[in-house]
């Protein structure tokens, strides 16, 4: 399958023209006003903390960093990417993934949240903009913690493909009664992210991770599986927590959406799916592994808006088994799969069901995801959507990375610096997969001196050496 990348794509009309071509929807406008959609307020309401008033349309996304100590603080590298995001002027940063707990951790160099680095990650909010709304994404990395060197996987199931992916077993399902330890570290870790002054935090439920593999355990029995009862149990224990322990702290829930089967690499290096057949294991999907079905996230929604949850951003799949779901990339990270698809089909999948949850449940603010590779049309596509009603919001990623300016640059009328335009080189996870830091080496110039891209380029050659 030939693939046209967008930055080749330099007109509206080629781009309207190519979408059109590839029979999915992204819609576009054909100029960005600085005065408009984008540009404009917007509020979210929480049981708690009131309404709070973002002032415009555009967010940073969480992401994972590589680049803490081994204890779980905030390092120079952190300081400089999150002073970045206060740079960006977006109304809304929506803080890394932080552990509630050390070995938790997607890697050795994540940041943890407890009484040794609350400081100093108190000190992370304090690089921000104060008239940005801040929050900070906690969260147990379940089957994918890696806390030292080997990975220690704790699931909340047995899981036919993925087991055997990450050498989990029966011995590492956590009990109902370490799930009830669990909930109260999500809790304590709220109030110490109150403590260091963030507007909200999120109990995150995305990308593979542990949260987001409960709402897939229909086979597990006991009080956190089952029935979506079950499922939600873990989520509706926390906010219970945090309203009774962390007053006028807000709660919101960057979710997956929806979810496929796992992809793996076939004989040609394009992405297949792994097994055939019905898959149980989607959230959001039809039962097939190949389609969505968003009959219970409207119901995860509906429990939202119980529970007094007013901001939700939405994404797809995980970043480990479906890459091309979560992440539309035209160039795979060295340990992934060429993409099945043109990735701007993963986008409009995205945005498309962010749509529909958008419509359905104007009583949530809803930040969209999937942008980055729309590229330098972001501006005119974001302004689309938010202005036809598609999200409330335009959450940025990757793109944050390299150009954390633009957010900046569309609200101030000035043209896209295309030097600076993320083109998915997938850099910034292929060296967190070597052991490597976080960031964007191919367009940031601290990046492309950093010692370590010596090490990231011998890395990609062994692995393209690996495929031949």
């Amino acid at each position: 399958m030939r693939i046209t990348q967008v930055k080749k794509l330099d007109t509206v009309e080629a781009f309207r023209a190519h979408i059109h071509g590839l029979g999915v929807e992204i819609p576009i406008d054909d100029e960005v006003d600085p005065g408009g959609a984008l540009s404009t307020s917007v509020s979210f309401s929480d049981t708690s903390a009131g309404e709070v008033t973002i002032p415009n349309r555009f967010a940073v996304l969480p992401m994972e960093g590589w680049d803490g100590t081994t204890d779980g603080e905030p390092t120079d590298l952190v300081r400089r990417r999150w002073g970045r995001f206060a740079a960006s002027e977006a109304g809304l940063v929506w803080g890394e993934a932080t552990a509630v707990r050390p070995d938790g951790r997607a890697n050795p160099n994540q940041l943890v949240i407890n009484e040794q680095t609350v400081d100093a990650i108190s000190g992370l909010h304090d690089l921000l903009d104060p008239a940005q709304v801040t929050g900070l994404q906690l969260t147990h990395s379940g089957r994918y913690c890696r806390p030292v060197d080997a990975p220690t996987p704790r699931i909340a199931y047995r899981h036919p493909i993925l087991d055997g992916r990450v050498g989990a077993g029966a011995d590492q399902v956590f009990t109902d009664d370490e799930l009830d330890e669990l909930v109260e570290q999500y809790v304590v870790a709220a109030v110490l992210a109150r403590q260091a002054g963030f507007d909200f935090v999120d109990v995150k439920h995305c990308h593979g991770y542990f949260l987001h593999e409960l709402l897939s355990a229909v086979d597990r029995a006991g009080r956190y599986g089952g029935d979506f009862d079950g499922r939600t149990n873990f989520l509706r224990s926390v906010v219970v927590g945090i309203r009774d322990r962390a007053p006028g702290l807000a709660v919101a829930v960057r979710l997956s959406a929806f979810d496929l089967r796992p992809y793996t690499a076939g004989d040609d290096g394009v992405g297949v799916p792994d097994g055939r057949g019905p898959y149980r294991y989607a959230f959001g999907g039809d039962g097939s592994g190949a389609g969505i079905d968003l009959t219970e996230t409207h119901r995860l929604f509906d429990l939202f808006t119980e529970l007094g949850i007013g901001l939700v951003s939405t994404t797809a799949g995980s970043p480990y088994y479906n890459p091309h779901v979560q992440r539309p990339a035209y160039f795979p990270p060295s340990d992934g799969y060429q993409p099945p698809e043109d990735p701007l089909v993963g986008v409009a999948r995205q945005l498309a069901a962010t749509r529909e949850l958008t419509e359905a449940h104007p009583e949530v603010t809803v930040v969209g995801s999937g942008y980055s590779y729309v590229q330098d049309w972001l501006g005119h596509v974001g302004q689309a959507v938010v202005g036809g009603g598609g999200a409330d919001l335009v959450g940025l990623g990757r793109m944050v990375l390299s150009y954390p300016h633009l957010p900046a640059d569309v609200l101030a009328g000035r043209p896209v610096d295309r030097r600076l335009v993320c083109r998915t080189f997938s850099d910034c996870t292929t060296a967190p997969r070597n052991g490597l830091v976080s960031g964007c080496f191919p367009l940031d110039e601290f990046y492309k001196d950093h010692p370590q891209r010596v090490a990231l380029t011998k890395a990609k050659k062994q692995a393209k050496a690996r495929l031949r």
